[in-house]
């Protein structure tokens, strides 16, 4: 009886392995019994799968990967030539942990030739990692990291449209539904420059909240979540960040470099920030108090909120 997948004379599965249809499995490939792979997949020459490992639907994994005990790939994964996972932090021969970390490549992301994966990362969905990468920590949804150890470099599908803010930045019209720009009025004299804001003629709301955002490295984000009911308006009162907003079908990117010019974020919009300067100081006023359940810091529960309003 013909298999519901295809595997080349010189691969080798072994009996138990769950293989889905229209897989195909290329030569010196070892899969081991208790493997699952999902349908449509493509799996390259040279691949070693062990057992403790689960890949979705349609992911592709080029030659010379090795996926060991406790990897997971979602859906639409892509893994390029020679990608290192790693599953063990303090390797000993012959010396074995009790457990595994989970290593977790989430759907549509894509690690490209020879990057090494540390153990226990979670890769966002949609995020991109460079070739040569080193991942020592957790890559957010859609964000694009390089480099030893891997930064974040930027996110995928992000326009900077509103790339720079100045006077004319007012009249630019944000992709991200109901995102918009705020200056605040700026006086300058010899003495130096101020810049007034009135709560309630230039903000959306009165603030019951603020905070300061400041000491941050540059390697670090912040932000990675939503807001179910909070309005908030981002000002970079010195230095500068970037910040990336999204509404579930459209994404930008703004760099906040002026003290007196900043973003109103209303519900339901994904926020991170990153690539502070050394001395940037992002200052945040609130809409409300602080409630942690108005947050939502799952990426995917985000997407399924934006479906269903």
């Amino acid at each position: 009886m013909n298999e519901p997948y295809f595997i080349h004379p010189q691969g080798l599965i072994e009996p138990g392995a769950q293989i889905g249809e229209e897989t195909r499995v290329w030569a010196f490939t070892h899969i081991l019994p208790q493997a699952i792979i999902g349908k449509a997949c493509n799996i390259c020459d040279h691949v070693f799968i062990e057992n403790d490992v689960v890949v979705g639907d349609r992911v592709t994994i080029k030659s010379g990967v090795q996926l060991w005990d406790g990897v997971n790939l979602e859906d639409d994964v892509f893994i390029g030539p020679n990608v290192t996972f790693t599953n063990d932090p303090f390797p000993r021969s012959k010396q074995y942990p009790t457990e595994f970390p989970k290593t977790y490549v989430r759907r549509v992301a894509s690690i490209g030739a020879n990057a090494t994966i540390l153990p226990g990362i979670t890769v966002g969905a949609n995020a991109m990692v460079g070739a040569g990468a080193v991942v020592t920590r957790d890559v957010p949804p859609n964000a694009i990291v390089v480099g030893n150890p891997a930064r974040i470099k930027g996110y995928v599908g992000s326009t900077r449209s509103v790339a720079t803010f100045g006077i004319a930045a007012q009249h630019a019209k944000p992709m991200v539904k109901d995102v918009r720009i705020i200056e605040i009025p700026e006086y300058s004299d010899l003495r130096g420059k101020a810049a007034v804001l009135e709560y309630q003629d230039l903000l959306p709301f009165v603030p019951k909240r603020s905070f300061f955002v400041y000491d941050v490295p540059s390697k670090e984000a912040r932000g990675e979540h939503a807001h179910r009911a909070l309005h908030e308006v981002l000002f970079c009162v010195s230095g500068s960040c970037l910040v990336v907003v999204e509404d579930g079908q459209h994404r930008e990117e703004y760099i906040l470099n002026q003290p007196n010019i900043g973003i109103y974020l209303p519900p339901l919009v994904w926020r991170s920030h990153y690539n502070y300067s050394a001395d940037g100081v992002l200052v945040v006023f609130a809409s409300e108090r602080y409630n942690p359940s108005d947050y939502i810091r799952d990426y995917d529960e985000y997407l399924q909120l934006v479906k269903q309003q």
